[in-house]
């Protein structure tokens, strides 16, 4: 897929379509949602799916049911920007075919990509992008119900303002969208707060709450400050109302969610906002896990940490995408640090949380990446012995400033370095896996197995929400009946390279 364009690939069709006949009736229209990409699109969808069912519609989980379907897409990268057109062109075949009515594309391809869907994929009725929520009403073919506009005073969708920081990444032009054909000139700005209606997609005892929204950093890789704006904070008050209110219909999981959540309150010159928030969080009676996701390197204060080992509900777990190890490629990334820096940063954190569990992710094949950068990279990773590890394989974005670096590697090469660099992990993750083995555990039971009716799977508090390995249920009494999104202790009976498989005792 170019950079520049969006390619459109269309499956030759091997038979006609079979053609099925809609007939309206007075019953709610029905509204399908495909979420991709990352847990922050799918709060976007959540906040659609609620603003659309307080307007009367009805969510269908089949696309072919619905009268209305929304593909709220990623732009991260050229892979996630690939699957969005595919779903995209999925869809338009239930249009295609007489069951749907409208399509409509949501989330950062529309920022990317505004006018290009609409033109090369004329099946497209709308798009509504990652600042315009609220539009999903008027592209549904809905009237708007009152007090949903971002500019109201009574809004779900609270206009909120940048940090200095973000100001003057502004005046360098860190946002801007200048090569960007028929992006528009206004950056999104908003937050949803406590009030926005909202529909939960995740498992009845889990959920996600966005604390901030928008990003800051120079990255050189990114283009996320160009899609969803620049950093902003939820009000404080909000964030604690949305939990307690998650807390009482059963959640006993919560996620927190940012593009940066350790800048969090920054903008409300809040100093060690993130760990006020989870000290508050964790007075919330009916929480048992709280866990956070995305945390910069150099954000991670010894509070914070303090506040993560004092309280049992607050879940013993880092995530903390590092992207590189070798100074120089971090230069050229403008993320600063290296991996001397690093290993004292992970040092410090398994002092202060013992048994913490740490996540990280790398992108290899960045531009001009030598063989001895990359070895850097490999002999950190050994060294550091993380729990989780992510890579991606670098991906070129015209808006990106690394778009117009020299010395770009074949994507053979980064695919070679990619796999490499997952076997060293292969090897660490399993030894650490044996070392679980007799272990006990809380765990929450999330249900059948995708991968066999045989087999019931779950998570302990080192598995964060679909992107960690599982823990496959193989043995529980035979007078329990399991049930889903509640917590058992159980005890770890075999490990596999990145998989658990436990017992319930």
């Amino acid at each position: 897929m170019s950079s520049k364009n969006l390619t459109i690939s269309r499956p030759r069709e091997e038979s006609e379509p079979i053609l099925a006949t809609h007939v309206p009736g007075k019953r709610p229209q029905r509204v399908g949602f495909v979420s991709l990409g990352c847990p922050k699109n799918l709060v976007d969808s959540e906040v659609m799916m609620g603003l659309l069912a307080r307007a009367g519609a009805e969510l269908s989980p089949r696309a072919e049911d619905a009268d209305v379907i929304v593909v709220n897409t990623c732009s991260f990268i050229e892979s996630a920007q690939q699957e969005s057109v595919n779903t995209i062109l999925e869809m338009a075949g239930h249009k295609t075919a007489g069951r749907a009515k409208r399509l409509i594309v949501a989330g950062c391809l529309v920022e990317r990509f505004r006018d290009e869907i609409q033109k090369r994929i004329p099946e497209v009725d709308a798009v509504v992008g990652t600042g315009e929520l609220q539009n999903i009403l008027a592209a549904a073919g809905m009237a708007p119900v009152a007090s949903i506009e971002a500019n109201n005073n009574n809004s779900p969708l609270v206009v909120l303002n940048s940090r200095p920081e973000g100001d003057a990444r502004a005046a360098q032009g860190r946002f801007s969208r200048e090569r960007w054909d028929g992006a528009i000139a206004d950056l999104p700005n908003y937050l949803y707060d406590e009030e926005t209606p909202r529909i939960l997609a995740t498992p009845k005892s889990t959920a996600y709450i966005k604390i901030a929204e928008g990003c800051d950093h120079p990255c050189t890789f990114c283009i996320i400050p160009q899609l969803r704006g620049q950093f902003r904070s939820r009000r404080f008050e909000s964030v604690i109302a949305e939990a307690e209110r998650l807390a009482q219909v059963g959640v006993r999981e919560i996620t927190l969610i940012g593009q940066d959540t350790t800048c969090y309150g920054e903008d409300f010159g809040l100093k060690d906002g993130l760990a006020l928030l989870l000290e508050k969080l964790a007075q919330i009676e009916d929480l048992r896990w709280i866990r956070f996701l995305y945390a910069y390197p150099n954000k991670i204060t010894g509070k914070l940490l303090e506040t993560i080992g004092k309280h049992e509900k607050i879940c013993s777990y880092m995530d903390v995408p590092l992207q590189h190890a070798s100074a120089s490629v971090l230069k050229r990334m403008k993320r600063g640090g290296g991996a001397d820096v690093f290993l004292r940063s992970i040092a410090k954190m398994r002092r202060a949380i013992p048994g913490v569990t740490l996540r990280t992710s790398f992108i290899v094949g960045f531009p001009g990446e030598t063989a001895k950068e990359f070895e850097e990279l490999c002999d950190f990773v050994r060294e550091a012995q993380f729990d989780w590890m992510g890579t991606f394989s670098y991906s070129d974005q015209d808006g990106a400033d690394a778009y117009s670096l020299d010395n770009k590697l074949s994507p053979s090469e980064i695919e070679r370095r990619r796999k490499h660099l997952m076997g060293i992990q292969r090897q660490i993750s399993k030894k650490k896996k044996k070392a679980l083995v007799g272990q006990s555990f809380d765990l929450l039971l999330e249900g059948t197995s995708d991968e066999t009716d045989l087999l019931m799977e779950g998570r302990t508090v080192m598995h964060a929400p679909e992107i960690d390995g599982k823990v496959f249920v193989n043995d529980y009494p035979e007078d329990e009946e399991l049930e889903p999104g509640e917590f058992y202790l159980c005890q770890i009976t075999e490990a596999h390279d990145y998989d658990l498989v436990a017992r319930i005792l």
